[in-house]
């Protein structure tokens, strides 16, 4: 089988549930004819009709209401917002409707949200962001953030087939990035939600991130390995839930700890993951958990101004060589 992108491995995933099980479809802006902003579903329609493949109205929290109804009926759907960014005018829907109906009487909401998200070629701060931290607080949400190939295929269609509802975060600047072609198992497959893995193993120190953010880090240690500092690199997946005992394995390790993410700093879920290791694992620490993310602003429109906003694999290693040297 031929290496397939990122993109690909996505709308692979998608329509073999859709094959696998007919109560799958899928709702959103431009997703049939069109085929999709980015088009993953280009040539769903003609496959699977307009019963399956539903043009919605620029309305996100109608989609999502709609949807749930859905859910609630016995189907499975598939939303896509068109960027992430739009999440936020169906927030209402997510947060108190589709969250908090299995708690207040029992029925099962089984839908997917995928949230095309990240900043990537000046899209500016309507079209860039990473909304992920919002919904980490949501009981009975899952929120997932697939970095390679093979996990966005495995993650999506664990998605689908969960009882709960799913926020499925896809990093745009991933889409068509090269160097993570994979090629794919042709057997079915699928990725656990709630489970990290360990991208590069080390033992001087561990970054904990998610996303687009796994290659920069991974990169970093890359710079790093140059001096003989090994840095583990532990790829979250799922952010609701996580995995608390990998974490802590790594951190019992290595005993100094850097969260990475593409969010600003201030509320985003970085904070989440430190503060857990202060109170679960602070005898292990030989220094303070440090924290690097975007600034607290905007996403930038100029070019310059974008790059000074993001984490990149240059400030990773630089707070990596600071912390080890602590």
């Amino acid at each position: 089988m031929a290496p397939v992108t990122y993109l690909e491995a996505i709308s692979a995933g998608l329509r073999e549930e859709m094959e696998r099980d007919s109560n799958v479809f899928c709702l959103g802006e431009d997703i049939g004819v069109y085929g999709g902003a980015f088009k993953i579903t280009k040539g769903f329609l003609d496959d699977f009709g307009e019963n399956r493949i539903i043009d919605a109205p620029v309305a996100e929290s109608v989609i999502i209401g709609a949807a749930m109804g859905a859910a609630l009926m016995g189907q499975r759907p598939v939303v896509e917002m068109q960027f992430a960014d739009f999440v936020a005018c169906g927030f209402n829907q997510l947060v108190n409707n589709v969250a908090k109906t299995h708690y207040r009487w029992g029925a099962s909401v089984p839908l997917v949200v995928r949230c095309p998200s990240g900043a990537i070629g000046n899209a500016g701060p309507f079209h860039s962001q990473n909304p992920e931290a919002w919904f980490c607080k949501v009981p009975g949400l899952k929120v997932v953030t697939p970095a390679t190939t093979y996990d966005a295929k495995g993650l999506l269609k664990a998605s689908i087939r969960d009882n709960n509802p799913v926020l499925f975060f896809e990093h745009k600047g991933l889409y068509r990035l090269p160097r993570i072609r994979e090629e794919l198992p042709t057997e079915d497959y699928i990725v656990p939600i709630g489970e990290a893995i360990v991208r590069r193993e080390g033992n001087d120190a561990t970054i904990i991130t998610y996303g687009k953010m796994v290659f920069h880090s991974l990169d970093a240690a890359d710079n790093l390995a140059k001096d003989g500092i090994k840095v583990e690199v532990l790829d979250l997946r799922s952010l609701l839930p996580y995995d608390k005992q990998a974490i802590l394995e790594s951190v019992r390790k290595t005993n100094r700890v850097m969260v990475v993410h593409e969010d600003t700093l201030t509320g985003g879920y970085g904070g989440e993951i430190a503060a857990m290791i202060a109170d679960e694992a602070f005898e292990y620490l030989d220094a303070p958990i440090r924290r690097l993310a975007a600034i607290d602003t905007p996403v930038p429109f100029s070019p310059p101004l974008e790059s000074y906003f993001l984490p990149n694999t240059e400030k990773i290693t630089d707070a990596l060589r600071d912390l080890v040297a602590y």
